[in-house]
């Protein structure tokens, strides 16, 4: 959090200061590579045999004060060529023959006798021995210093990662600052916190009442909702500082750094309260604590947690303090961290109802160039369960279409294209399959399409049906629903369980044969009839009951839920809603084989048909 003052030519100083150890363990050590070390009568004999290779180096050094010869000798080992073949030429290695005193004149005159040439060479140092291992012994010692305890207390440096890693932002003067002006579509969330900011504005106002501000507000909502936009909408009406981190910010591969780190970010705040400090994605940090799995029985996770615990509600007191944080898996939360005192309020921030929708697309789509036919209230109306994330994504899309096509504004149809590749992915027009592929492909998505405008009203309208690849499915059948739905019936689930069967139905009734492309179908199917019996309540055989598994994310040893023998009558319970499904489905594909027959040939003909136009093409016949 806190910038290093460390000015740039100190670190040039521990780099140079490094290379100076370096340099003076080399001097140290002149002699580091393998010298063979010979006698003076080893020198002779080599001497004679013609084994010294020209020329011999006499070397005086006046450091030490020794005088030696020095160079290479053949050995009687041959060298090896690439090819691993031997080549005949000698290996050379290099001797050493120290000279003393008395000898040096005679040695040379030997040399001069057999016409070998000879070298001298002086050897100077500007500092002794002493001296060098002495700067060796400060530098490392420098280096030390500057490891271990200056880049402890700093902000970078090996050994700075028990340092929080949270960005403070300008509390005030930031043109590029959110506000509330900039959050659409959740109203309740939004008054609730802006609360908080009004607060640290005006704190009198509040106390004078006696009343105390919440220590810590959690947001809980799906993906994308606008947690993190409202938390910066916060950072930019309270004009207060405001610490920024994520969850996975506390992790490291060393135990005891997370709860370092949580330390130093209340530290930091409380040296500039009144301050928000905004935790994002906080289930990383915040699971339910298990007491086994790892040394001393604490995962890494829960010494974090436990450190948050007592930072926002210990002994020690943090007023002026508030902690934001947001996930969108509360039920994995520690109980003790969402007590009050520590996290008071939740804030639910649930995906955009049509109204919400609305006002996110105007928000997002003013710097968008519209058509004339362009109509944001039908868009709203044909997106339900987006979220705001998921509008600005559509209208970034439409925008993209727009260009490529060369229009001059992004016009109805390009919204609804691109709200359906959103939806169903991009159609996949040059992918090329055969003209078999085609009909299976034709007769399944209009028997998913009939049934759909046969079971209406307990099934969501027909949009869109087509043949063209989109995303991995060779066709597909859309359905929006009118409105935004908050509660399905039964009705409803034996609707969809029935529109899931028409694909498979219509290949077995008109061409005699199934293929793979019911495996969606299959799966979603099963899911509802599961659902219904375990979760819903809506089967006859088991009533009023739940059979709902644990929680994967307790961590808790807890017994089954149901018996085996419950188990497997579930089981015939979903093959029953099932094959009830399937038989109910394919008698009404029956009764309309003449419908079916009419739609899968229109599909075949022009690949794509408006729910509106396969409505009046069922009605009419």
């Amino acid at each position: 959090m806190s910038k290093s003052t460390e000015s740039p030519w100190r670190s040039w100083l521990v780099i140079g200061l490094i290379l100076v150890a370096f340099i003076s363990l080399y001097k140290a050590n002149p002699n580091a590579p393998a010298v063979k070390d010979l006698t003076l009568l080893e020198f002779y004999q080599l001497l004679g045999q013609g084994k010294l290779v020209e020329p011999v180096t006499r070397v005086l050094d006046h450091e030490k004060g020794e005088t030696y010869l020095t160079g290479e000798m053949e050995t009687d080992e041959l060298v090896e060529s690439a090819d691993k073949s031997i080549d005949g030429t000698p290996k050379k290695e290099t001797y050493r023959v120290a000279l003393v005193p008395g000898e040096n004149e005679k040695t040379m005159d030997d040399l001069l006798a057999e016409n070998v040439k000879v070298v001298v060479r002086e050897e100077h140092s500007a500092l002794s021995p002493l001296v060098i291992n002495i700067l060796f012994m400060v530098g490392m010692m420098v280096l030390f210093y500057f490891c271990f305890f200056r880049k402890m207390g700093g902000g970078g440096g090996f050994f700075s990662f028990g340092k929080s890693k949270a960005k403070a932002l300008p509390p005030e003067g930031d043109k590029r600052k959110i506000t509330f002006a900039d959050v659409a579509g959740i109203d309740e969330a939004r008054e609730e916190v802006q609360e908080i900011v009004e607060f640290l504005k005006n704190p009198e106002a509040f106390k004078k009442l006696g009343g105390k501000i919440p220590k810590g507000v959690l947001m809980v909502g799906p993906p994308g909702t606008g947690k993190t936009l409202l938390a910066k909408a916060i950072a930019g009406e309270a004009k207060v500082p405001f610490f920024a981190m994520s969850g996975s910010d506390f992790e490291e591969m060393f135990v005891g750094v997370g709860a370092s780190r949580m330390r130093d970010v209340f530290a930091e705040a409380k040296k500039r309260a009144p301050c928000i400090v905004f935790i994002d994605e906080i289930d990383s940090i915040g699971q339910k604590r298990t007491g086994a799995g790892a040394i001393g029985g604490s995962h890494a996770y829960e010494q974090t947690l436990n450190t948050m615990l007592v930072e926002m509600d210990g002994f020690d007191a943090n007023e002026g303090v508030i902690v934001i944080a947001a996930t969108n898996r509360p039920d994995t939360l520690d109980s003790a961290l969402l007590r009050p005192g520590r996290f008071d309020r939740q804030v639910v921030v649930e995906l955009p109802t049509l109204k919400g929708r609305r006002e996110i697309l105007e928000l997002h789509g003013k710097k968008i160039t519209f058509a004339a036919d362009a109509d944001l209230d039908r868009v709203a109306r044909g997106t339900p369960g987006f979220s705001g994330a998921d509008l600005a994504n559509l209208l970034n899309e439409a925008a993209l279409l727009a260009v490529r096509k060369k229009l001059e504004g992004v016009d109805m149809a390009t919204l609804d294209e691109a709200r359906d590749k959103v939806i169903w992915g991009r159609e996949r027009k040059s992918a090329g399959y055969s003209q078999k592929d085609r009909e299976y492909t034709a007769w399944h998505e209009a028997g998913h399409a009939i049934l759909q405008v046969l079971l209406a009203p307990d099934a969501d309208p027909l949009h869109k049906v087509t043949i063209i690849p989109r995303g991995r499915a060779l066709g597909a059948t859309m359905a929006l629903p009118e409105k935004d739905v908050l509660n399905h019936t039964k009705k409803y689930f034996l609707a969809e369980m029935r529109i899931c069967c028409g694909g498979r139905i219509a290949e077995e009734l008109v061409l005699g044969d199934i293929s793979t492309g019911a495996s969606q179908d299959i799966a979603t199917a099963t899911q509802i009839a599961r659902e219904m019996i375990c979760k819903y309540g809506m089967s006859e055989k088991f009533g009023f009951q739940a059979f709902m598994e644990p929680s994967q994310f307790t961590g808790e040893d807890l017994p089954p839920a149901f018996s085996e023998e419950t188990s497997r009558e579930i089981d015939a319970e979903v093959k029953r809603l099932i094959d009830a499904a399937y038989a109910d489905a394919k008698r009404l594909l029956s009764e309309n084989r003449d419908k079916l027959e009419l739609l899968a040939k229109a599909l075949l003909e022009h690949e794509t048909m408006d729910g509106r136009d396969v409505e009046a093409l069922v009605k009419n016949v």
